[in-house]
C-alpha cells in the first residue's frame, strides 16, 4: 500500500484525538508563500491555475507567479530536477473541493496523473469506514511536487503538510515565534501501521500547517527515508521553503535573533521587497519577507 495513502486524515484528527489548545505569541506575521524549485516555472505555472483554484499573476510587479487568493506559490527555475522523494521536513501541499468524486473525475479527464487515487477515509472522523464522508488523493505535480485534494468547504489552497522529530516541540516553535494557533495532540497514534502522532495541528491565516511524526515515515515503509537517521534540509528540493510576511523585518529579524533562531541569510532589498532566511524545526528554510507590492484582489469562491 501506497505510504502516502492516509496523510489526508490528519485534517480531521483534532476531531479525533484529545488535544492541548496553544495560544500564540511571537511577531505578528502571517503566511505568505510557498516557494518551489522547478526547470520550467512557466509550464508549472500554468498546471498550478489550470488544475486548482488559482491564477497567473505578477509577484512585486515582476516575475511571474500563482496567486492563490490569499497567498503565493513562488518559483526558481533549475537546470536538474530538484529532489522530490520524501525526506524533508515539508511533505506537500494541498487544495480542498467541495465534491472530491466530481472533482477527481474532472481531473482524471483532465489528463491530471496521481500518485494516490480517490480513497475514502471516513473512518477516521467517527463515521463508518467507506461511508463517503471524506476523501482524499494525491496528484503527481510538476517535478514531482506532490499536491494533495481532499474534502473540504471549499477549493482553496488549504494546507502545508509537514515531518518533524518532535512534532509537539515544532508547533510550540511556530507558535512562540510566528503567533500562529495550535493544536497539539502529544499521544502517541497509530492507524492501519502507521504512526500519525503525536502530531501538531497549526493555523496560519488561512493555511493549516499540519505536523506528523517522522516515525510515520518509518512505520509505513517510505523507501526513500530507508536510511535516513534524520529529515533532510528543504532547501535545493522540489519544495524549497515557506514564506511568512511580517510588517518589519529589521524588527523581526532582531527578535529572532534575541530568540537565538537560526539565521541563514541576512536581509536584503529586491524592489518592493526586503527578505531574509531563518531555519525552522527540522532543518525547514523559512523566508521572512517584508512586501510592500500591491496584492492582487482575493479569487472569487
Amino acid at each position: 500500500m501506497h505510504a502516502f495513502i492516509y496523510s489526508a486524515l490528519v485534517l480531521l484528527m483534532p476531531l479525533a484525538l484529545p488535544a492541548q489548545e496553544s495560544k500564540p505569541t511571537g511577531i505578528d506575521a502571517r503566511f505568505h508563500h510557498v516557494h518551489l524549485n522547478s526547470t520550467d516555472p512557466e509550464a508549472a505555472i500554468q498546471f498550478y491555475t489550470a488544475k486548482f483554484k488559482a491564477e497567473k499573476q505578477k509577484f512585486a510587479g515582476g516575475r511571474d507567479a500563482v496567486w492563490t487568493g490569499d497567498s503565493w506559490l513562488l518559483f526558481t527555475k533549475v537546470n536538474t530536477p530538484p529532489p522530490a522523494d520524501t525526506v524533508s521536513g515539508i511533505w506537500h501541499i494541498g487544495w480542498g473541493a467541495e465534491d472530491m468524486k466530481s472533482t477527481f473525475q474532472k481531473q482524471i479527464e483532465s489528463g491530471t496523473r496521481f500518485q494516490t487515487p480517490l480513497t475514502d477515509i471516513s473512518g477516521m472522523t467517527g463515521a463508518p469506514e467507506d461511508s463517503g464522508r471524506f476523501f482524499y488523493a494525491y496528484v503527481e505535480g510538476p517535478d514531482h511536487a506532490l499536491i494533495e485534494l481532499n474534502t473540504a468547504r471549499h477549493h482553496n489552497f488549504g494546507h502545508v503538510h509537514m515531518f518533524s522529530d518532535d512534532p509537539i516541540a515544532t508547533g510550540e516553535w511556530y507558535m512562540k515565534h510566528f503567533g500562529v494557533t495550535a493544536r497539539l495532540t502529544k499521544e502517541a497514534r497509530s492507524y492501519r501501521g502507521n504512526q500519525i502522532a503525536p502530531a501538531a495541528f497549526m493555523t496560519a491565516n488561512h493555511v493549516s500547517m499540519i505536523v506528523y511524526p517522522v516515525e510515520y515515515l518509518k512505520t509505513s515503509g517510505t523507501a526513500a527515508f530507508k536510511n535516513q537517521t534524520t529529515l533532510a534540509p528543504t532547501r535545493g528540493r522540489v519544495i524549497d521553503h515557506i514564506g511568512f510576511a511580517v510588517e518589519d523585518l529589521e524588527k523581526a529579524m532582531a527578535y529572532m535573533k534575541a530568540a537565538g533562531v537560526k539565521v541563514t541569510a541576512e536581509p536584503r532589498a529586491a524592489g518592493q521587497i526586503k527578505f531574509a532566511f531563518i531555519e525552522g524545526p527540522d532543518q525547514v528554510a523559512i523566508e521572512l519577507i517584508e512586501d510592500k507590492s500591491p496584492q492582487p484582489a482575493k479569487l472569487p469562491n
